[in-house]
């Protein structure tokens, strides 16, 4: 049987096929994009599934911010956190995890015991935990994402809590003559401070890593130190739309 899973984010859309429980297709295009290029308008936004050139399948699931307004014929949808979760069972082979999923505009701490959502708590409201963030002070800094995530010593403190007033607070600091390298560290690890107060109420050895931020080298140095473990699915930025797939296989 094959499933076709979409995962509607923020930022981008992700497209996974599979047969068998194995990925035969995948697809991840910009989300402006995906709606200028693959969408029509007719009181709903419609998805023309053939110009995602995936072939046929027999069942179609669909999550993320765009599932309610988008019209996809023969799909299901499902929440986030439903599909995050078996997206990393999937990929871990684990039934007992904490999964943190930081994505372009939210970010997700997911606890799944014996293979069931116990516990989750979320972001959705402040783009100052988020990939967007990231994404803005490295436009600041004018340093690609992968020079910004490749530094995480001796930050120096950022104490805006908001990611407008952090644009101001970085070039303040660049004016004082501290260093791109300090100033990326500080950036990383501004982010890692507001994601503590989501995961210390989750009691938890072990940490899971799935979403677009999950790779950034100098996030999982910090968090290393809190944890005795901390794991990257494999194909983290996909791991929505696996989740899909495993649950239309189900």
């Amino acid at each position: 049987m094959r499933v076709l899973g979409i995962d509607m984010g923020s930022r981008e859309v992700k497209i996974i096929m599979m047969e068998d429980h194995k990925i035969i297709f995948r697809k991840k295009v910009s989300t402006m994009s995906f709606y200028r290029d693959y969408c029509s308008y007719n009181q709903k936004i419609i998805v023309d599934v053939d110009k995602l050139e995936c072939g046929t399948f027999d069942i179609g699931i669909s999550t993320g911010y765009g599932k309610n307004n988008t019209d996809l014929n023969t799909f299901k949808s499902i929440n986030e956190i439903k599909a995050h979760a078996y997206g990393a069972m999937h990929q871990l082979k684990k039934q007992d995890f904490l999964l943190l999923d930081i994505g372009g505009q939210d970010v997700k701490v997911i606890k799944v015991e014996k293979g069931v959502v116990v516990d989750l708590d979320l972001n959705d409201k402040c783009a100052a935990s988020c990939g967007r963030y990231l994404e803005n002070m490295a436009s600041v800094l004018e340093v690609n994402m992968e020079e910004l995530e490749s530094h995480h010593e001796n930050p120096v403190p950022l104490n805006s809590t908001c990611a407008v007033f952090s644009e101001s607070e970085l070039i303040g600091k660049i004016a004082e003559g501290v260093s791109t390298e300090t100033l990326c560290a500080s950036v990383n690890y501004s982010l890692y401070k507001r994601l503590k107060p989501l995961l210390n109420t989750f009691s938890s050895k072990n940490l899971v890593l799935s979403g677009g931020v999950s790779k950034n080298k100098a996030i999982q140095k910090y968090l290393m130190a809190d944890y005795t473990e901390v794991i990257c699915v494999e194909e983290p930025q996909f791991n929505g739309a696996i989740g899909c797939c495993v649950y239309g296989s189900r």
